[in-house]
């Protein structure tokens, strides 16, 4: 693990590998641990490099709001001091957004977008609602809301079956600090929309997609790459595609990188 300051902030990141760069983006709850099963695959063939966003894993929180900008000025900062000219992001969920804020800032630095389990469509109005119902609640019980949370990212038919994983993230998740979880809930309900990157980005995107996700609904996310030329990939199961379809994903990005 190393470390580097942005805006008086620790910004704690990992790089293995040799070759084009892929910069893997975790989700809300989450920290650079849950690449781990990818990375030492992916860095037999290129440069991988994860980060902990603003407020989770081991970086530190930069104010009460963490925009996706503000991620994403982060993430140039971290390519910038690895002198990093050109990657291929991928994002999982709230990792999306902070990828796709990052291709609106700085169109030259990208190579391809992976958005994985997220979306480039801003939050609904209701949706908007719920993250002021989640910072409430949050701040009444925060492990409550933790644990629940992390529960219902994962397709009810694989509760059972991943049980011991599903209380690894839990326990990843209750490291994340309620300062951090109040500032990514308000950043993501701020976010803007971004569909437009999906229909004009001159480099190649892929779409993938939980069929039994409860949080992006499948069918909704579906119209947003209508007309486009964003590959789409569809598993079975729910928004944690990364764990719940762990070989068909490391199958599927592997392809991706190649053809960029």
């Amino acid at each position: 693990m190393k470390t580097t300051i942005f805006k008086n902030t620790k910004i704690a990141y990992s790089e293995q590998g040799k070759g084009t760069v892929v910069v893997l983006l975790h989700g809300f709850l989450e920290n650079q641990l849950m690449w781990d099963d990818f990375v030492p695959e992916f860095s037999k063939k290129y440069r991988v490099i994860t980060i902990d966003l603003l407020g989770h894993g081991q970086t530190e929180c930069l104010g009460y709001v963490h925009s996706m900008e503000d991620q994403a000025d982060m993430v140039h900062h971290v390519l910038h001091e690895l002198k990093i000219r050109k990657a291929i992001l991928v994002g999982h969920s709230m990792g999306g957004y902070v990828a796709l804020a990052f291709a609106e800032l700085y169109p030259d630095t990208m190579k391809g977008l992976v958005l994985l389990n997220s979306t480039s469509r801003a939050d609904s109005d209701e949706r908007k609602r719920n993250r002021d119902r989640a910072i409430v609640a949050v701040k009444q019980n925060y492990s409550a809301f933790v644990r629940m949370s992390i529960a219902n990212l994962f397709s009810e038919d694989n509760r059972d079956r991943l049980a011991e994983q599903i209380e690894r993230v839990k326990l990843e998740a209750l490291k994340t600090p309620l300062q951090g979880v109040v500032a990514a809930l308000e950043g993501m309900k701020i976010r803007n929309d971004r569909e437009v990157i999906l229909h004009f980005a001159p480099y190649p995107i892929l779409l993938i997609l939980g069929k039994k996700d409860g949080v992006l609904i499948y069918g909704d996310n579906l119209e947003q790459i209508d007309g486009t030329k964003v590959q789409l990939k569809s598993f079975a199961d729910g928004h944690m595609s990364h764990l719940e379809n762990k070989k068909q994903l490391m199958k599927v990005l592997l392809e991706f990188f190649k053809g960029v």
